[in-house]
């Protein structure tokens, strides 16, 4: 097989929670630049249709869906209408993410559980329902959006999320184990760890700590609206086929240092 084959999504249908903004619309544009058609969904649809507009614009197809991850009856209407649509599930990008900050001695637990549901327990029914659908077809591309917050612990200076980063270090593990347990269906499980990349959630935090994250970061700079497409194209393709259980820091260096 050619090379651009291996990376080629023409045919492929992908969901992409999380997809009306930031990192979760960079990817969607992505993968529709490499092919695929893609259903773009969040809880707030007004942003999903934009992006699915700006798909739909260069010659590939979307949807744009209303959903809350932590609602089955949500998440199930998701993978029927996407079946309807284009009759399969090849991707899912698990995308769709909160975080909430506060001294751990402060921290409130109705912000940890809502952040926790949200990370973890909407990531792991999206992922159940849809690799429903790619078990039986014996076919499936799950990535998973982590962070460099799952892998290494915060300088309480700049970032203190205890709940956001106990939900991405919960996110690696799950991915690793759904790697395994799904593997012999030929279905591939891996994650992304981003570093700091400007967005809504993460605009506060740069305006107050941006000089000591670029100082802390080898590359210099933020991620930008490039960064992340790469990465999530190899996983999402036949590029990473013999590729599982893995997660890929996208973090200009941060997690090297």
């Amino acid at each position: 097989m050619l090379i651009q084959d291996l990376f080629n999504l023409k045919g492929k249908a992908a969901i992409v929670t999380g997809g009306g903004r930031g990192l979760g619309e960079q990817i969607a544009i992505g993968l529709a630049e490499a092919g695929a058609n893609v259903v773009v969904c969040s809880r707030k649809k007004e942003a999903c249709d934009e992006v699915a507009e700006r798909i739909q614009e260069s010659g590939r197809k979307s949807l744009s869906l209303a959903c809350d991850v932590t609602i089955p009856e949500d998440v199930a209407r998701v993978v029927e209408q996407t079946k309807d649509q284009f009759g399969k599930i090849d991707i899912l990008i698990n995308n769709s993410g909160i975080s909430w900050g506060a001294p751990v001695e402060e921290y409130p637990l109705e912000k940890f559980n809502q952040i926790l549901n949200v990370n973890v327990t909407g990531l792991f029914l999206m992922s159940q329902a849809v690799g429903r659908e790619m078990v039986a077809q014996k076919y499936g591309k799950i990535v998973n959006i982590a962070s460099v917050a799952g892998l290494v612990g915060s300088d309480p200076r700049y970032m203190n999320a205890i709940g956001y980063n106990a939900s991405k270090g919960a996110v690696i593990s799950f991915t690793r184990d759904l790697a395994i347990k799904w593997a012999r269906h030929g279905i591939t499980v891996n994650a992304l760890a981003p570093g700091f990349f400007p967005s809504k959630m993460s605009s506060g935090l740069l305006q107050k700590f941006g000089d000591h994250i670029l100082e802390r970061t080898p590359m210099g700079r933020y991620g930008g609206e490039n960064d992340l497409k790469g990465a999530a194209l190899f996983f999402a393709s036949d590029a990473s086929a013999y590729v599982t259980g893995q997660v890929l820091a996208v973090d200009g260096g941060v997690t090297a240092i």
